[in-house]
């Protein structure tokens, strides 16, 4: 017990130590994965040729870069508002099917700075929830299995003034699969998008 209470005592001291930055942040996102599209029916199951459109998306929010005490490491947790789409062309059908993501992104980072806050280096996990309901496109529904989803980054930023600059990669843990269905149509099948996300992260900052 007094152990316990030893090591929360210390990382109470550490935390009210450490220097606070705050930071807003914007973002654009380039997608980067390749979906698959499938044709799913009761007989068969084909992948359509194309990947469909990532279009470009973005995000903002706000970071604290919490610098730890007698090191050059940093944590750095964010919370953004993000949103993204891609879309496919579903041959034959004369209807565009959207995949939207407005979700919120919550990373926690671990940094170094590599020439105190000029350049520094950052890794960690990202947890996101998608907000968005599912759509209907013409005679399709759409039902997303899974809303949460766990993911990771890593990159790197530079600091002029108080002006950031970042870049930064993020890729997923888990896959993102949806299913549009067909009620109207006689075979009645379903039209499945399935894709382990990932994107590149360009952005820029300004530090309170």
């Amino acid at each position: 017990m007094k152990q316990i209470f030893s090591l929360i005592l210390i990382t109470a001291t550490t935390f009210a130590s450490a220097q606070i930055k705050l930071a807003a942040k914007g973002n654009l996102l380039f997608k980067t994965d390749k979906p698959t599209w499938e044709a799913i029916s009761n007989t068969a199951t084909a992948a359509y040729k194309e990947s469909g459109k990532n279009n470009i998306g973005f995000n903002f929010g706000v970071s604290a870069k919490i610098e730890l005490p007698a090191t050059s490491f940093f944590l750095m947790p964010e919370i953004y508002y993000t949103t993204f789409k891609s879309e496919f062309d579903v041959p034959d059908e004369n209807v565009t099917l959207e995949i939207k993501s407005n979700r919120i992104d919550i990373p926690v980072l671990l940094g170094y700075d590599l020439f105190g806050d000029t350049l520094g280096v950052f890794a960690g996990p990202v947890a996101s929830y998608n907000f968005d309901k599912n759509d209907q496109f013409k005679d399709f529904t759409e039902d997303t299995k899974n809303k949460f989803r766990m993911g990771y980054q890593f990159g790197a930023q530079v600091q002029i003034s108080k002006m950031i600059l970042n870049a930064r990669y993020e890729g997923a843990f888990s896959e993102d699969q949806r299913d549009f269905i067909n009620k109207t149509n006689p075979s009645d099948y379903v039209v499945r998008y399935d894709s382990r996300p990932s994107m590149l992260i360009f952005g820029v900052g300004y530090q309170f």
